[in-house]
């Protein structure tokens, strides 16, 4: 029976879609295949790139590999424990590649991170520290870190250094635990009293363009060099620490900045061989209060004027202070053959009880250490505005006030207010000198009235 031609070709039509439309459907299959073939291939390229290093720098794998580890030694919060990073607290084993690790995790982290160093002592060398860091960065020292003695391990600078935190914002280091320089292993290499321009031996801390730091609780043992040093930092705070090295120990400053403002030292105890607190040019806003000082040079302002292109050091407030068997009590200081011109202002000194001191106030314009200066003359550092008020205690030498100021730049706006300080000696003789000072004092033992 013959079908309409219309039926005929509607069936045609559906016959000749329904034929496509498998054709369709094993193309979508192959397809479907070949991607799979095509992702398991690159896959397998891959996988056997990274293994054998094509596909990343060695630094670069390195670094995947710590942070792979590290991932691992994080607890809640973003803590990385040391130890399970490989570290081992026997006081032999190098950890230094553990904290380096710990560090680049925890810069890496945003928020807050902390790095956890246990009880134990952990042996390293050189650590630098860099940032910028995403987030808040916490050191918390539980145990102790030993700066090892092989000096080769602090490489390739001028001033070396052991722990260098550098360019990092919202840094903490905090805890119980002690920062051992290790210094009575290296301390006889230190030439610096015979040569002007001797190789120095690494400081302990130092904080290099630190904004927002603080440093609390820990302990500073016998440095090599300084304990601390502050550079090109602002908005550092400094509590409850701890600074400890014999007073013959040479060099070990416990507590140095330069070119640094808004620095806070409270409730610090600092015994060293050197300077207890100095500060360097290019210096503001530094606040020292609650401080017992000894052994030690005493709180210097300076050296000053040894270097070229130096800043001007003022606003310095020291409060409520002790200081005990020092050589120096309050001490500005600055090279007579000085090369920089550079002003010191705006000083004060409130509430300073001196026990022992052998030389409590004085200002030196004449400083030359082991008498290794170059040449004599004038000192070109201008110091004024400088107050010392209720400074009370005892002298183991008769000159207890010494203003020993420029001829060509003398001291101006010296303010000397209820100073009453006396030596102890057999005779009595309480003394005072006061060369080229021009200010005025009040309320003062009659012996040190001498403006």
């Amino acid at each position: 029976m013959c079908m309409p031609a219309g039926v005929q070709v509607r069936r045609r039509e559906k016959h000749r879609r329904s034929i496509i439309k498998k054709k369709k459907k094993k193309m979508a299959f192959r397809n479907h295949d070949a991607a799979m073939v095509l992702f398991f291939f690159l896959l397998m390229v891959t996988t056997y790139a990274n293994a054998h290093g094509h596909s990343k720098k060695p630094e670069e794998i390195t670094e995947g590999v710590y942070g792979a580890a590290a991932a691992v030694a994080a607890g809640p919060g973003g803590t990385f424990d040391i130890t399970k990073l490989g570290a081992v607290g026997n006081g032999r084993a190098d950890s230094t590649s553990a904290v380096m690790a710990a560090w680049r995790s925890a810069c890496a982290g945003a928020g807050k991170q902390t790095i956890l160093i246990p009880k134990g002592d952990f042996m390293t060398g050189a650590m630098e520290l860099r940032g910028p860091c995403n987030g808040a960065v916490t050191i918390q020292l539980d145990g102790n870190l030993l700066g090892s003695n092989d000096l080769s391990k602090y490489p390739g600078k001028k001033m070396p250094n052991w722990v260098e935190v550098r360019h990092v914002d919202n840094f903490v280091i905090s805890g119980k635990g002690k920062l051992d320089g290790q210094g009575p292993g290296v301390w006889s290499k230190n030439s610096c009293a015979k040569n002007y321009n001797c190789k120095l031996l690494p400081n302990t801390l130092v904080l290099n363009t630190v904004n927002n730091g603080v440093v609390s609780g820990i302990t500073l043992l016998n440095a090599k060099f300084f304990h601390m040093n502050i550079y090109r930092c602002k908005d550092i705070k400094i509590s409850g620490v701890t600074i400890n090295a014999p007073g013959d120990s040479p060099n070990t400053d416990g507590i140095h900045m330069g070119d640094s403002s808004k620095i806070t030292i409270a409730a610090t105890t600092i015994g060293t061989g050197d300077d207890c607190i100095s500060i360097g040019p290019g210096t503001d806003g530094v606040n020292i209060t609650g401080v017992t000082c000894g052994p030690g040079h005493g709180i210097s302002i300076g050296s000053l004027g040894r270097y070229k292109d130096e800043r001007d050091v003022r606003d310095v407030s020291v409060t409520r202070c002790v200081l005990r068997k020092t050589t120096n009590g309050l001490r500005i200081k600055s090279y007579e053959d000085s090369v920089s011109p550079v002003t010191v202002s705006k000083v004060s000194y409130d509430g300073v009880v001196m026990d022992h001191v052998d030389n409590p106030i004085i200002i030196d314009q004449k400083y030359c250490p082991n008498s290794i200066c170059t040449s004599k003359g004038d000192s070109k550092v201008s110091v004024r505005d400088v107050t010392f008020r209720n400074i009370t205690g005892s002298s183991n030498t008769p000159a207890v006030v010494q203003l020993l100021c420029s001829g060509k730049l003398p001291c101006s706006g010296v303010a000397m207010q209820d100073v009453r300080v006396l030596y102890g000696g057999s005779d009595k003789k309480t003394t005072a000198v006061c060369d080229h000072a021009l200010g005025k004092s009040t309320g003062c033992l009659k012996e040190l009235a001498c403006l």
